[in-house]
């Protein structure tokens, strides 16, 4: 059930229910205005042309700020000076419907290209944020102590502070598109979306006409180094590291893994591209354990160090799969739509050997020169377990990657399929 704009209560669990909104979306339209507006707060009444809420898993969050009387349900957001700090895109992929179905490439740019709308009273709202910062990290004073980056008093300051340019993304799914990335059936992905998210959702099932999906899920952060206007441009280098997130090394430096040691050494390969000229680019989704979430990576971790003979490479990911049900739930066919948001059609050096992400980009179009793994000296002792099981899964192999068929042999998950 749901309240129009009345407060009277219509049911959403038939089909058929709720009338076409003003504001069809042609997704892969030339400009915005062609493509149409995403309308997806709750109290837009027909206006509304999308599932979901604005702010992914934050949206419930805002439920019990509204539900506590904290938050007024129906406060419009104030706009005023939010706009990027600078300008990314359009870009040539942006007008294929095919290219981007995972966000919406205008998502930054709706007060500067629906602003009449908005001055009219249709609840329109940013789902791409993009601002400039300085990071801070240990990492990078070793890195200019040991001679290896340098203060040039632009990118890198004489505080060690690191001068960035980062953009938030909160996913906006285009139904059609992310069904035949998965090559299912858009009925079947609407249904199993339904089903596994607890009926949350009805309009997955009861609106075939709303073809636009805002997951309950975290989205992506980037971190731009150098000159943002040089993303995406042939003559100019760019090195980039696409990082999935994990809490427990990332922030809290647990060293069972790599993954802060892989993270940083991106960002300084980053720094040093953008002091040569380049640009570098880090791209970091929140996709924490695989995409299984913490609960599920703490009970591996038992399930791992208590077997016999204790923590090996050769069941390091069959421990997974018997917690989980599945080795990897992170599936990178959605990756490359951040990467072709950007405008990017190659990357110079690619700072990760993970051979599931090189196939997905490879796969989008995207040429890769160099691939640039971890040095051995920043691996934990800990984490060798984990860089063994990976190259003997095929997640993770320094001597190039083996074919996207050979992969889903290994690994067993259809992984042809990107």
């Amino acid at each position: 059930m749901s309240l129009n704009r009345q407060g009277h209560i219509r049911l959403t669990s038939h089909p058929g229910v709720g009338g076409a909104s003003r504001f069809p979306l042609t997704w892969g339209a030339p400009t915005a205005q062609e493509r149409g507006p995403v309308v997806a707060t709750v109290n837009s009444g027909v206006d509304r042309n999308a599932i979901g809420a604005h702010g992914g898993a934050y949206s419930v969050y805002r439920a019990l700020a509204i539900s506590s009387g904290a938050m007024n349900p129906l406060v419009r957001p104030d706009l005023t000076d939010t706009s990027p700090v600078v300008e990314i895109g359009p870009h040539d992929q942006w007008l294929n419907a095919e290219k981007i179905v995972s966000l919406d490439p205008w998502g930054h740019r709706v007060a500067q290209d629906f602003g009449g709308l908005i001055a009219e009273g249709v609840d329109i709202r940013p789902t791409i944020a993009i601002t400039k910062a300085r990071l801070n990290l240990p990492e990078i004073t070793e890195a200019i102590n040991a001679g290896r980056l340098k203060i040039d008093g632009d990118i890198v300051h004489e505080s060690h502070d690191v001068a960035v340019t980062k953009a938030a993304i909160d996913p906006v799914w285009y139904l059609p598109g992310i069904a035949e990335r998965f090559d299912v059936e858009e009925t079947q992905l609407r249904r199993t979306l339904f089903e596994q998210t607890g009926g949350m959702y009805p309009e997955l099932v009861t609106r075939p006409d709303l073809k636009v999906f805002l997951p309950p899920i975290g989205g992506i952060t980037l971190y731009i180094f150098g000159d943002p206007a040089f993303i995406g441009r042939g003559d100019k280098r760019l090195t980039c590291r696409v990082h999935d997130e994990c809490n427990g090394s990332d922030v809290f430096g647990s060293d069972i893994c790599t993954c802060r040691p892989y993270l940083t050494h991106g960002i300084e390969e980053c720094v040093q591209e953008a002091q040569n000229g380049g640009s570098g680019l880090i791209v970091y989704n929140r996709k924490e354990g695989r995409a299984l979430g913490e609960v599920t990576k703490f009970l591996v971790y038992n399930a791992r160090k208590r077997q016999p003979g204790g923590d090996q490479a050769a069941t390091y990911f069959e421990r997974t799969e018997c917690v989980a049900g599945v080795q990897d739930a992170r599936f990178q066919q959605l990756m490359p739509d951040i990467i072709h948001w950007l405008g990017i059609r190659k990357i110079d050096r690619f700072v990760s050997m993970s051979n599931m992400k090189y196939d997905a980009l490879a796969h989008g179009g995207i040429e890769i020169g160099e691939r640039v793994p971890i040095p051995d000296y920043l691996v934990p002792d800990d984490a060798s377990v984990e860089m063994e099981a990976k190259k003997a899964a095929g997640y993770y192999t320094p001597e190039g990657a083996p074919s996207a068929e050979e992969l889903s042999k290994v690994v067993g998950r259809g992984l042809d399929k990107f």
